[in-house]
């Protein structure tokens, strides 16, 4: 059995929960391990309202929105990131009587390693933590075909996803078990649509353990457009980005990850169908029914029998037939990070 290189995944991803105040505030994790995010992932529960994503490369304030395409804005009501967690300072982050859910990872505190441009490749930086596989990569784009922009991993990346911050470009995703050509294929975090055929968004290139590769498209690398990237590559024990194909009853497909996952997400890729998210935070027990929606702002969406998940010690299982998690025949990808591995480093259950 192979052991994790994480036994405390709390020392790079948490989620954290809270009830509004109308007031500044700091809201501080409660995992194993403080928790300094360099990317917040923040969403009301109970109201209509924006995804708000944040990150230590862009600047505190610097805000993204996962469910929509529009440009960067800044946002002083996120002001600071603590050494175990954030100061929120007000509307609309923390609207009195509302509840708010928000997803936290450790990157390397906002310290970044910069290039310049160099012909098609564009100048940039990045931030890797090649502990957790996760690194947050900014850049300028060029238009040139076959762009290379460094990550820092030192592995091959799974997950890319991508935003242009200063244009009104959807989102990009690449997900390696996408497809059977991952490279030549993207998905749209703020949109239901299926898997779309692009040779141009990758430049058809298969990301190195060094570099991103970008076509001369806009999204990933119109000219002088700027770009925020958050690429994930696995590691054992701790994250998991896989696919499978649904059955269409209750009795769905089990995916072993090799952990108790605390979050995840997953997306259909060969029909439309919004992407869900689950966490162990929101849903006390083992069937996770509490549902939140990237591309949508919608509220929370509570007892879905439809599309639940089995939360379990070294996976998840689906729950239900629903369309957009387990449809009969229906292909999906998915993301999932740990919130305690099924065997500790020194080769004990946990």
């Amino acid at each position: 059995m192979a052991y994790t290189t994480i036994d405390d995944p709390s020392k790079y991803f948490q989620t954290a929960i809270y009830s509004g105040t109308g007031s500044t505030r700091n809201i501080t994790n409660d995992g194993n391990s403080d928790l300094q995010p360099d990317f917040a992932w923040i969403k009301s529960r109970d109201t209509t309202s924006n995804h708000n994503l944040f990150d230590s490369s862009r600047g505190v304030t610097k805000r993204v929105l996962s469910n929509s395409t529009d440009v960067e804005d800044t946002l002083t009501a996120f002001s600071h990131f603590l050494s175990d967690g954030f100061t929120i300072t007000g509307s609309p982050l923390n609207d009195s009587g509302s509840t708010w859910v928000a997803w936290q990872w450790k990157c390397n505190g906002g310290t970044r390693t910069t290039n310049t441009e160099s012909g098609d490749n564009p100048a940039g930086g990045y931030q890797a933590n090649t502990t957790a596989g996760f690194s947050i990569v900014d850049w300028t784009g060029t238009g040139g075909a076959g762009g290379l922009m460094a990550h820092g991993l030192g592995a091959v990346p799974n997950v890319i996803i991508t935003k242009t911050r200063s244009h009104a470009n959807s989102w990009a995703v690449y997900h390696h078990r996408n497809t059977a050509a991952p490279e030549t294929d993207y998905l749209k975090l703020d949109s239901t649509a299926a898997t779309l055929d692009n040779v141009n968004r990758w430049n058809d290139t298969v990301p190195t353990s060094t570099n991103l590769v970008f076509g001369d498209v806009g999204g990933v690398n119109g000219n002088d457009q700027t770009q925020i990237a958050y690429v994930f590559t696995e590691i054992q024990g701790y994250s998991k980005f896989g696919s499978y194909v649904g059955t269409g009853n209750a009795d769905g497909p089990f995916l072993y990850t090799g952990f108790k996952p605390a979050w995840v997400m997953i997306k259909e890729t060969g029909a439309t169908g919004s992407w869900h998210i689950f966490d162990n935070t929101r849903k006390v027990g083992n069937v996770s029914d509490s549902i939140l929606y990237a591309d949508l702002n919608n509220a929370e969406a509570t007892s879905q029998t439809g599309n639940p998940i089995d939360i379990l010690s070294n996976g998840f299982k689906c729950r239900g037939g629903g369309n957009d998690t387990n449809l009969d025949d229906g292909t999906y990808v998915y993301m999932a990070f740990a919130e305690s591995p099924f065997v500790s480093s020194e080769g004990v259950p946990t």
